[in-house]
């Protein structure tokens, strides 16, 4: 099926040739001959538009099934040859008989050569007109079909891409959840108070995480209440052996990340480097913009890359999700410190 936008083209293009072909005839009329009747040549071309219209609505009606043969064009070409007998005999008798009653009419006698030669000329030149027309109603079908399977390809990309965002997202939900719930079983056995208090942030951070449930991205607003969240649960757990430092950009706001994109980071940190050290570690979390890019930075003072090898579900998941999402204009690093440390720093879009 061809979109409605299709059939405007075939009917401008029709329009234009046939205003064309109107043009040319009442100019040679009034170079040769002096009358001021223009109502001949325009009546000689509008009755072989009428029948020519007439022929070719008659053959696209049953040759339409046949556009599936478009990308074999001689298969096609020659299924349309076959309708070129039809315009031989019928065109002839309707363009001519619509001329002679339109001059009967008016009054006078329209008067052309002997019929065996008026046939034969007009169905040579009635080849030339079809072959041309429907050289250019393939490529307007051509074209259309492109387009259309181009659709095709973009719909099932999206559908792809939607799919795998699903999964990733389905992936860390539970991840998430998990290791938050280890954290509250952990605070039962040593300060049942703070364990309470963990609950009610997990619950908080649980909530909003309900609210972009449907999203696959988010305004990093959105984005830190989770993160700040899951950072408030994980300082409960280790409220003597970690210090957060936020530099946020308020102008980065509202640019749009992929939702539970920056707590992976952050919890990457806390799984490798403070939960193995009884030290402090300070960990640093910045956002910038640079050159129509968002910078999202996060960094410890104590941890080292070798520990974050290979990397876990949420880098593997978050990798993943950028390259859904971003095709390439996205990157995350992960590069050592010295004479500690580990900076893990992703770069996004800034589209807001």
């Amino acid at each position: 099926m061809h979109s409605t936008r299709t059939k405007i083209v075939f009917g401008l293009a029709w329009i234009l040739f046939w205003a064309m072909m109107v043009s040319v005839a009442v100019q040679d009329y009034v170079r040769d001959d002096d009358g001021s009747d223009y109502w001949k040549p325009v009546l000689w071309e509008t009755s072989s538009m009428l029948a020519s219209m007439l022929l070719l609505v008659i053959q696209r009606h049953f040759t339409r099934r046949y556009d599936k043969l478009l990308a074999q064009p001689w298969r096609w070409f020659g299924l349309q040859a076959r309708w070129l007998p039809m315009y031989w005999i019928a065109f002839t008798p309707i363009a001519f008989g619509i001329r002679h009653a339109v001059y009967a009419m008016a009054g006078e006698t329209y008067e052309h050569g002997p019929w065996l030669e008026t046939f034969v000329y007009e169905s040579i030149k009635l080849s030339v007109f079809v072959g041309m027309f429907i050289l250019i109603q393939f490529g307007i079908l051509s074209f259309a079909e492109l387009l259309q399977e181009k659709l095709r390809v973009e719909k099932a990309n999206a559908l792809l891409r939607q799919a795998q965002l699903q999964r990733l997202a389905q992936q860390m939900q539970p991840h998430f959840l998990f290791n938050a719930l280890n954290t509250i079983s952990s605070l039962m056995h040593t300060d049942v108070h703070k364990a309470d208090a963990t609950l009610i942030q997990l619950a908080d951070v649980l909530r909003t995480t309900l609210e972009v449930s449907e999203l696959h991205e988010a305004p990093l607003s959105t984005e830190l209440k989770l993160v700040r969240g899951y950072a408030d649960v994980m300082q409960a757990r280790y409220a003597d052996r970690v210090e957060i430092d936020w530099q946020i950009d308020k102008g980065t706001l509202a640019c749009i990340v992929p939702v539970m994109s920056i707590q992976p980071l952050l919890e990457n940190v806390f799984k490798h480097t403070v939960e193995r050290r009884r030290q402090l570690t300070r960990i640093r979390i910045e956002t910038s913009i640079d050159d129509g890019k968002l910078c999202v930075l996060i960094e410890d003072d104590t941890g080292t890359l070798a520990g974050t090898t290979p990397p876990g579900i949420g880098l593997r998941n978050l990798r993943e999700r950028l390259e859904v999402l971003y095709s390439g204009r996205a990157t995350l690093a992960l590069s050592q410190l010295s004479p500690a440390g580990v900076r893990a720093e992703m770069e996004v879009p800034c589209a807001s």
